[in-house]
């Protein structure tokens, strides 16, 4: 794959991830007034319903693959040329989970803008992939490792926050700096304590022998919601999930793409 079509790739992957953050945080948004559930799948849905839906869930789909192919480079190839250490193959372990969770949303967004089914792409995937799980050997175990993941997924993203380190791979500069810091950590921050419920979930599925106890966003800004002052707590998440897909779009304009060469990517594999 040359460089053009990589950093394609890459970037439209980006974009798409942020246009669904921004719509799950406008919904998650609305529906402190209004009610209803906040998830990518309802926000694709709702896509859908727009003029011209099926195209544009369609080239979302599209970008998501490309968000795919571009993760399983930094997790498998090292693009990102994280060190060989613990940290780093926490890191590369999240990006590989986050591979395999947006091949269930690209395949259901292609899959409802072609009106064709791709079987656990059109239903409940979590729930899918957890049962899935939970049926192999020392199944349990496998779900929480896969929570401590998430959990530690989590911790990376609100650490990438609030120490700035997401400027290792954004070349952005001028006035639109300080609007890029506000946005990443927040949004950054919000989406790492998300991801840290999700993973208790999963924990919690794990210990309970229950693919049904897995976390999805929706369940995480539920439970968000039930706490003291959760309404309050609610919007600070809807905003933060806002702010992360805003960020995400920034991210596909001005995100460093570096393609791994040849010896690099025979080096990653053999480590």
């Amino acid at each position: 794959m040359d460089r053009l079509s990589s950093e394609w790739l890459a970037r439209s992957g980006y974009a798409a991830r942020g246009i669904v953050y921004i719509l799950v945080g406008g919904m998650a948004l609305l529906s402190t007034v209004g009610g209803g559930e906040a998830d990518s799948k309802s926000a694709m849905q709702m896509v859908l319903e727009q003029p011209l839906g099926a195209v544009w869930l369609g080239l979302i789909g599209i970008g998501l693959v490309g968000f795919i192919v571009w993760r399983l480079a930094q997790a498998i190839l090292n693009a990102d040329q994280h060190d060989n250490n613990m940290k780093a193959y926490v890191i590369r372990a999240a990006m590989f989970v986050s591979a395999v969770t947006y091949t269930g949303l690209a395949s259901y967004a292609i899959g409802q803008a072609l009106k064709i089914s791709f079987g656990s792409g059109s239903g409940n995937s979590r729930e899918s992939w957890t049962a899935w799980l939970m049926q192999q050997p020392f199944g349990p175990y496998l779900v929480a490792a896969l929570g401590l993941v998430v959990i530690g997924a989590g911790a990376v993203q609100v650490y990438k926050g609030v120490t700035r380190r997401y400027e290792k791979f954004v070349r952005i500069s001028g006035g639109h700096k300080r609007l890029l810091d506000l946005l990443c950590i927040y949004g950054l921050a919000a989406r790492g304590v998300i991801f840290a419920i999700i993973g208790g979930f999963f924990l919690y599925a794990a210990w309970a022998a229950d693919p049904q106890q897995g976390g999805s966003t929706a369940d995480a800004l539920a439970w968000v919601r039930s706490l003291p002052f959760g309404g309050v707590l609610y919007g600070l998440a809807a905003l933060g999930l806002f702010a992360f897909g805003a960020y995400g779009v920034i991210e596909a304009r001005y995100r460093i793409i570096r393609e791994p060469s040849l010896s690099e990517a025979r080096h990653a594999l053999r480590t």
